[in-house]
């Protein structure tokens, strides 16, 4: 579609129909995916209490904007765990990307190498870790699953390090999965897990509904401990972090098991529902760790103002999951480009309004909670 642009205020705008926030790459996502595959991405566990608390909680947050800043040049850039980035944006490790997109992961992973970021793929991957590490150059970790048959975790551990991941990302909130009821109702199907090939088979029938839950249930290690972690270290000279923290005691924890970072998650309210929204734990955490190692978060974040909030309140990056998915769906790599160029242009603005021209310019003084105007009235 040719595009027609016009100048108004000095700005250059497109008349296309484009996408302007990422609620509308949303909207176009439902329009294209079937709506069993639509409802696997967008959907949480059972209520949904915290899938909407995710994205609401950030509402209750509002700005205390310095002014007569000079904010003439703004600066995203930062580093995670000794690698540098455009912006404190990562990919999240979400699933299954042919679900949206032929290319799948692949056109992710070269819109993040395009945008300068990190990509976190998930061990739950539509395509291997070798077509995803010769699809282009860029900083990439692997997310990581503990199964009963740990050889199998552990052959892939040594997959992703000679294909050059970075980083593993341990997801240590799925003991089994979550109660997800648009997957039961929709009679989920399991595809094969690209990753696992030749290992086992994801064909376990259900007559409860969902053959992904089966399948998880009957291969995620719940067993799988604090202890353990001594094991994943072994195997491994990558840095380890952490994801699925959501409290203090769990924070130190991880720091003491030797985590080289901590992703604050709920794994996006699909596991345990009426788990705190993450904008709302991280704060905990962040006192918790005192600095030691790099605290990040996912959850909820669709806008630029969001990401703010979040770093304010002492994460040094963020990830974005579904808005990813939703990009990919809507327009393949150009759209995950999209998703991730909007949310560095609307936090840069952000940043300029607020009187912040680097990240190491939001403080916690920049924010403002309910919790803090009854503070100030008392």
């Amino acid at each position: 579609m040719q595009l027609q642009c016009v100048h108004l205020f000095g700005f250059i705008g497109c008349m296309a129909g484009d996408p302007v926030n990422i609620n509308e790459f949303q909207d176009l996502a439902r329009q294209k995916l079937p709506k069993m595959y639509y409802d696997f991405y967008r959907g949480g566990a059972e209520d949904e209490h915290t899938l909407r608390e995710n994205v609401q909680a950030y509402h209750r947050i509002t700005f205390r904007p310095r002014v007569l800043v000079d904010v003439s040049r703004i600066d995203l850039s930062t580093t995670i765990l000794g690698h540098s980035i455009s912006a404190p944006i990562l990919i999240a490790p979400t699933g299954l990307h042919k679900f949206a997109h032929p290319e799948g992961e692949v056109a992710t992973a070269r819109a993040a190498a395009a945008c300068n970021t990190i990509m976190v793929l998930s061990f739950s991957s539509s395509c291997t870790l070798e077509e995803v590490a010769s699809s282009c150059n860029t900083v990439r970790f692997f997310q990581l699953y503990i199964y009963k048959r740990r050889d199998w975790s552990a052959l892939v551990v040594r997959r992703a390090e000679r294909s050059g991941f970075k980083a593993i990302v341990l997801t240590v909130d799925t003991p089994r999965l979550g109660k997800r009821e648009a997957d039961i109702r929709n009679k989920m199907v399991a595809p094969q897990f690209k990753n696992l090939e030749g290992l086992l088979t994801t064909q376990v029938a259900s007559d409860k509904g969902s053959d992904f839950q089966a399948y998880a249930d009957a291969t995620l290690d719940s067993s799988f401990s604090w202890k353990d972690i001594e094991w994943l270290r072994s195997i491994t000279s990558l840095p380890i972090m952490v994801k699925g923290i959501l409290t203090r005691e769990d924070a130190i924890k991880a720091i003491e098991m030797g985590a080289a970072g901590i992703i604050v998650s709920n794994h996006g309210a699909r596991q345990l529902d009426y788990s705190p929204a993450t904008i709302s734990a991280l704060e905990e955490v962040v006192e918790a760790v005192k600095g030691k190692v790099p605290v990040l978060m996912d959850g909820g974040i669709r806008r630029g103002t969001d990401i703010f909030k979040a770093l304010a309140f002492g994460a040094q990056a963020i990830l974005i999951g579904r808005p990813v998915i939703y990009g990919l769906a809507a327009k393949g790599e150009v759209g995950v480009r999209s998703v991730l160029q909007m949310l560095k242009e609307e936090l840069e603005l952000t940043m300029t309004l607020s009187g912040c021209p680097s990240l190491k310019d939001i403080t916690r003084s920049h924010v403002m909670t309910e919790r803090d105007r009854v503070r100030s009235l008392l």
